[in-house]
């Protein structure tokens, strides 16, 4: 049986190194032929991009879909989250594993695959969350490496008493990590110094939402990344900071790259499009915006849009961690006795985060075409040890297409959204630019906006070490 050809005509293609007319000839699921302008072979589907971006299929490197937190499960299952992603552009996603301290890896692991595999509908990969550190959980830690070929873990610096970790244990888990060559990435905050200043303002009946970003300032997120990076320094790891949200903590980070520390810097979404102001609305409704780190005064979002145009920052993922407003938010709502140290954490953005780059990022003239490109597919893949095969547009690679209408404007709505919460965090933003048309592994899975794949078409993808 002869392989599946495809002939995406006249786009404008860009890549993190430039942007050039050309067509593009998939065969099968890998790209096998890039030129000026070619006819069509027999038997070829043929998409005309005239006037339209292709971009390489973008990567999230940083989702939650399974999460128990709380005491209550994340809303999205793969299949929602996944089409989301993909009607997004987004093609590849890379879950957060995370087992909470009385379980095993391997055990949590295997729960984590088994709710994507036969449903995910884009391809996907972990970070394995580490949450304890003793001789049993090394042993696994060395066989997920080998076996599974996960070559990220993910420690938290925050959530005392859940999936916190002590010193000791992130010594063992980064000196364990720089020696497979592992990169570790992790949430870096400073557990004890949230947890005390939590309770000092639930003991004055601060208890609302607005309370939840002065309970977790910036000076605990810029001291947990000094704290992380110099146990990077001393063992030697390579290291990746998470959902970084502020001036004071990118500086902290720029100041041990110097040093000579291999870190590299995510931030994500919602920092670049909202501030404090939204978890402070009346009648609980900040509590839609509570994640954490907190969203941040409005001025710190101008220089992470720098930070990103001048490669500080190298990548931009979501943190989707999708929770409904009415049934789980509420948990922390003061009226039924709760405080915002219980309300779940995260905001579902996994549908939107391109869109928000473009309109406000590209549109605006804060980044370039490339730099999108950069920042949302082509340094994730670098970093996590996906590239070429993601995050480019070459020969040989998969061939991840998304076809960019640049012309098309719309208005962010939850009625219209395919993930599967209550709300949207972005109700009602003007965007400019959709996915018109995305490709995963040579198969046409959105078309016009709107998912057409046959599901579950991802694949669970196998990594080695990416800058290491």
């Amino acid at each position: 049986m002869s392989e599946r050809l495809l002939l995406i005509k006249n786009g404008e293609i860009i890549t993190a190194e430039g942007r050039f007319h050309g067509d593009i000839l998939c065969s099968g699921e890998k790209i096998v032929e890039i030129t000026a302008a070619r006819d069509a072979p027999e038997g070829a589907e043929v998409i005309d991009a005239t006037g339209r971006y292709v971009f390489p299929g973008f990567i999230d490197p940083h989702v939650h879909i399974t999460l128990p937190f709380m005491g209550t499960e994340a809303k999205d299952t793969w299949e929602t989250a996944g089409k989301a992603a993909l009607i997004g552009g987004t093609t590849t996603l890379i879950e957060m594993v995370c087992p909470g301290r009385d379980e095993e890896p391997l055990d949590a692991l295997a729960h984590w695959q088994a709710n994507a595999e036969g449903i995910a509908p884009c391809d996907y990969t972990f970070h394995m969350g580490v949450t304890r550190f003793d001789e049993g959980v090394e042993k696994q830690l060395r066989q997920i490496v080998a076996e599974h070929h996960i070559t990220s873990f993910k420690v938290f610096l925050a959530y005392k008493g859940a999936f916190g970790i002590s010193d000791e244990e992130l010594y063992g888990i980064l000196r364990l990590a720089a020696e497979l060559g592992v990169i570790v990435t992790a949430h870096c905050e400073n557990a004890e110094l949230v947890a005390q200043l939590q309770a000092e303002l639930v003991a004055e009946d601060k208890v609302g939402p607005e309370w939840h970003e002065p309970s977790r300032p910036t000076s605990v997120e810029a001291t947990g990344c000094h704290h992380f990076l110099t146990f990077a320094k001393l063992t030697g790891a390579h290291v990746y900071i998470v959902h970084t949200s502020c001036k004071d903590a990118v500086k902290v980070i720029q100041n041990a790259q110097k040093k000579g520390v291999k870190a590299w810097v995510e931030t994500v979404a919602p920092y670049l499009v909202l501030d404090k102001s939204a978890a402070e609305l009346p009648d609980f409704e900040g509590a839609k915006y509570i994640m954490s780190p907190p969203l941040r005064e409005k001025h710190h979002q101008e220089f992470l849009w720098k930070s990103l145009a001048d490669g500080t920052i190298a990548t931009v993922g979501t943190d989707h961690a999708p929770f409904d407003f009415e049934t789980q938010k509420r948990m922390g709502d003061p009226a039924s006795g709760g405080n915002f140290t219980t309300i779940p954490n995260g905001i579902p953005s996994v549908e939107e985060r391109i869109k928000l780059l473009y309109t406000y990022g590209v549109a605006k003239k804060r980044i370039t075409l490339e730099t999108l490109v950069r920042c949302a597919s082509s340094e994730a893949a670098r970093i996590f040890g996906l590239y070429p095969a993601k995050g480019a547009i070459a020969v040989g690679s998969d061939a991840d297409l998304v076809i960019w209408d640049p012309s098309y404007e719309g208005v962010i709505s939850q009625e219209s959204q395919t993930m599967a919460t209550d709300y949207s965090a972005f109700e009602g933003m003007n965007t400019i630019g959709r996915a018109e048309t995305v490709i995963l592994r040579g198969r046409t899975v959105v078309v016009r906006g709107e998912f057409t794949g046959k599901a579950p078409e991802g694949r669970h993808l196998h990594r080695s070490p990416g800058y290491l």
